[in-house]
């Protein structure tokens, strides 16, 4: 008897564990948060976490302030259209520079940039997939694992919300 009980209260803790975690195959994704001091990407689906990746970002610290400078900009922006890239696989644009962004650049003399993207790792036979996970590399985007890249690409639609933090 004890043994049966034993089962049943296992059972029932092992089935309220598994609906504590969210689960993204029903969720909408509105809203993709990057924490750059994380080196975090979250999906967001009505305020909650669905799921987080690790992520590369510019060679330079600090937001992006203008072209070249190899910084990975902050603020609100936009998932805004997508390509297959022949160089990081799979890339979506971030609607970097907002007005923000730009009204800055113009009050400083210089070009905002642009062609921010979220995006795969190159494919290199010198340079394993793991060696460009491991540190800071793009010149201003944001970079993940190939395998990642892919299950944002098919969860995150154009038009979908991007915030970039410190």
């Amino acid at each position: 008897m004890r043994w049966l009980l034993a089962i049943v209260c296992f059972s029932f803790a092992t089935l309220s564990y598994a609906n504590a975690a969210p689960a993204l195959d029903d969720s909408f994704i509105d809203k993709v948060l990057v924490v750059k001091s994380e080196r975090k990407l979250h999906l967001i689906s009505r305020g909650v976490s669905m799921k987080s990746y690790r992520v590369s970002l510019g060679k330079q610290a600090g937001p992006k302030q203008r072209e070249g400078d190899q910084r990975t900009p902050e603020g609100l922006y936009w998932i805004d259209w997508r390509k297959v890239s022949d160089k990081y696989n799979l890339a979506m644009h971030i609607s970097y520079p907002n007005a923000k962004d730009l009204a800055r650049a113009s009050s400083e003399g210089a070009r905002p940039g642009s062609m921010i993207m979220l995006h795969g790792t190159p494919l290199d036979e010198e340079y394993p997939e793991w060696y460009f996970h491991t540190l800071d590399w793009t010149e201003g985007c944001i970079a993940l694992k190939n395998d990642d890249m892919r299950e944002i690409w098919s969860l995150v639609k154009d038009g979908t919300l991007i915030e970039i933090r410190p």
